[in-house]
């Protein structure tokens, strides 16, 4: 349900020809986030490391970052951005095809961890730490065949190392004393449920341990079990078990091991909110449309899942055309019969004048869209925090 501070704000930007706009709750995402941190309160349950992919705008960031304990980040350009806006923030650095300059500059602004993609970026990177001087902390990410059936996405091809190839990483390791090797890296599948997550959390544990057992690795070990925690669009309360996934990872774990994740959609997703409003109202083909104002090069989610959006009507009172007790399609101003938010949508009325309030609007929406498509007014940005 939209909250009170959220419908306020969207009808004072209707008021004030502010839409459309994205209005994100910051007190909820506060709430929320410090709930998962307590569901994951127990010992032995995994650190959490934000994916900064599912949004890095700075309100957000600054907003999670007391109740996390990292960031992670895939780019040079997510780098610079989360490290000036967190200038303390342990940070990840993962994704494939890293180049040279960005290797150097997880060096230079001090990340953590490294998760290296393959056998060549880590002879890279041991060369540029070797140049530089530095010692770098790598964790080797691995891409387990496995069953990943029904998944929302499975991560294949560019993404980590098939087991035989990493076994390619040990004879470079051992010439480079400056990489050190802290454990093993796998986010295999998104869009699981708790025991779903457990049950690959087991897997990747198995396989990571005899992997660092065969190669003689000694000391602290650390597995970085990912993200890929399920959102569910059609039904915005049905929410991830946090609860119950803590405590069953925590019960994998073994002394001596670190555990860590890395959500990103399950944190940020339930905290923001697309708004816009009506600008018609027509029947074609026997079937009803609202056009709104904006589309999905602000918010490409409903196109890139496939998925209606869920959303709520704020009536306005409007004379316009309208249509009530009918299934609507709400579509957007681009010239593409892509451009749809939700399909056929039992509606009780909507009316030109009408907002249109988006939920689950917080996490790869506007930084994964399409923005200069038609080159439309570009949306504002609301952060609200009572």
């Amino acid at each position: 349900m939209i909250t009170r501070l959220v419908e306020d704000e969207a009808r004072a930007l209707a008021a004030g020809g502010g839409l459309p706009a994205f209005v994100y709750d910051l007190g909820a995402l506060r709430d929320h986030t410090a709930d998962v941190r307590a569901a994951l309160a127990s010992a032995g349950a995994p650190e959490i490391f934000y994916a900064a992919k599912a949004n890095p705008d700075a309100p957000i960031l600054r907003t999670l970052a007391p109740h996390v304990d990292g960031i992670e980040v895939a780019s040079g350009g997510e780098l610079a951005h989360v490290r000036e806006v967190l200038p303390d923030a342990r940070l990840a650095f993962g994704g494939p095809g890293k180049t040279d300059r960005e290797l150097r500059q997880a060096l230079d602004l001090d990340v953590e961890r490294v998760h290296v993609e393959s056998p060549y970026e880590l002879q890279r990177l041991a060369e540029i730490a070797h140049g530089s001087g530095r010692e770098v902390d790598v964790l080797l990410r691995v891409n387990l065949a496995g069953d990943r059936r029904g998944v929302a996405l499975a991560m294949s091809g560019p993404f980590g190392m098939d087991p035989d190839l990493i076994d390619a990483c040990t004879g470079i390791l051992s010439s480079a004393p400056q990489v050190r090797l802290r454990g093993v890296h796998a986010h295999l599948a998104s869009g699981l449920d708790a025991p779903a997550m457990v049950a690959q959390a087991a897997e990747i544990l198995a396989w990571g341990r005899a992997w660092l057992d065969r190669t003689g690795h000694d000391g602290p070990r650390e597995f970085n079990l990912g993200g890929g925690m399920a959102v569910d669009y059609g039904d915005p309360a049905n929410r991830f078990d946090w609860k119950r996934y803590g405590e069953d990872v925590a019960a994998l774990a073994r002394p001596g091991e670190t555990l860590r994740i890395e959500p990103g959609r399950a944190v940020s997703v339930y905290a923001g909110w697309y708004v816009t409003d009506v600008l018609d109202v027509k029947k074609a083909h026997g079937q009803w449309y609202a056009v709104l104002r904006g589309g999905t090069m602000h918010i490409r989610t409903p196109v890139t899942k496939q998925h209606d959006h869920p959303f709520v009507v704020l009536p306005a009172g409007a004379a316009g055309p309208a249509v009530a007790d009918e299934p609507v399609t709400l579509v957007g101003q681009l010239c593409t019969p892509k451009d749809v938010f939700a399909r056929e949508i039992p509606t009780n009325r909507i009316a030109v004048g009408d907002l249109v309030a988006f939920a689950m609007s917080g996490a790869y929406a506007w930084n994964i869209s399409h923005h200069d498509f038609l080159m439309h007014p570009k949306p504002t940005f609301r952060y609200l925090d009572e």
